[in-house]
């Protein structure tokens, strides 16, 4: 192993740091233009105003902006993210609470579109300008034209209120519970998902089985069937891989509106909530905790094209 090909590992989370202060500094700043007092929220209607005046002290929401952002930022650095101002409680801590749901629905999704989207393109690749490839291709094209909200909407009709297979919205209490909740949310993310990652490595494959490397195989005496699982398929699925990087961070933002329609207790509800709420701190957290996420899937995409194409270097 060539180690010094992964030397970018040592001084990519320092290219990284400016990128999330950049969005550390956007997500504080829009947090703040959201019309509404949090604490004329959180106290209701016929709130008095020294019981405004006490809420906003005690939360630090009378303190100038840039004195507010200094002591976020001095407080992310220790690991303490706040407290919020609707669930009295730390921020971090609401947010261990909510990782689970979101972790298993992002993981789901990504399996599932995986499994929908490989053998999608290796039959339209292989087949290419026959009634299989175009069928594939529309449906990859309707995957791409329907919204996740009307999508997830016609799913719950179809298999959840007339067929009565899968619940219509909650998270469930046991593992077997939590999957059979999951199932519905996680294929509807794996349509839209796969439909994408179907496009990509199909052109890609095509590219691959008309390349001098496969007709040099061929040349060989090797099998058609050898030339596309020994030399299409590995070249194809890496630029696949810094595709599927780039959508697990649009998949992450579209768990908002997911877990919203399914009623899952994740990180996006949780956002949801905090906005309408005015929950500072709760937003901004968890904007953060999905900008740390992505950065961190695209820094592992990295890696793992590097290791699995020697000719990349980063």
């Amino acid at each position: 192993m060539n180690l010094y090909r992964y030397r970018f590992i040592l001084a990519r989370p320092l290219q990284l740091l400016p990128v999330l202060i950049g969005i550390s500094v956007i997500t504080f700043v829009l947090v703040r233009l959201i019309p509404g007092d949090p604490a004329r929220v959180l106290l209701g209607a016929k709130s008095t105003p020294e019981a405004i005046a006490r809420i906003r002290a005690q939360f630090g929401l009378d303190e100038p902006i840039w004195l507010q952002y200094a002591y976020f930022l001095k407080n992310l650095a220790l690991g303490d993210m706040g407290k919020s101002i609707l669930y009295k409680m730390p921020v971090l801590q609401l947010i261990g609470e909510r990782l689970a749901p979101t972790a298993l629905l992002i993981s789901g999704s990504v399996l599932l579109a995986l499994a929908l989207a490989v053998p999608l393109a290796s039959i339209a690749a292989t087949r290419r300008g026959r009634f299989a490839d175009h069928a594939i291709r529309l449906f990859s094209t309707a995957g791409l034209g329907f919204p996740p909200f009307w999508l997830a909407i016609m799913l719950i009709i179809v298999f959840s209120v007339k067929f009565d297979l899968f619940p219509v919205a909650g998270y469930g209490d046991s593992w077997g519970d939590r999957l059979h909740h999951l199932a519905l949310p996680c294929f509807t993310v794996a349509l839209a998902l796969s439909a994408v990652i179907t496009r990509n490595l199909r052109a890609s494959m095509i590219a691959e089985l008309a390349s001098d490397h496969a007709t040099a195989a061929r040349a060989r005496g090797l099998s058609e069937r050898r030339v596309f699982w020994r030399h299409v398929l590995p070249n194809a699925v890496i630029p696949a891989i810094n595709l599927l990087a780039v959508n697990i961070g649009w998949l992450i933002g579209g768990t908002v509106v997911i877990e919203s329609v399914f009623s899952i207790p994740g990180l996006g509800q949780l956002l949801v909530r905090g906005i309408f709420t005015r929950d500072y701190m709760v937003v901004q957290s968890v904007a953060m905790a999905f900008a740390c996420a992505t950065v961190v899937v695209n820094f592992l995409a990295d890696v793992l094209t590097v290791a699995i194409d020697p000719r990349v270097e980063l």
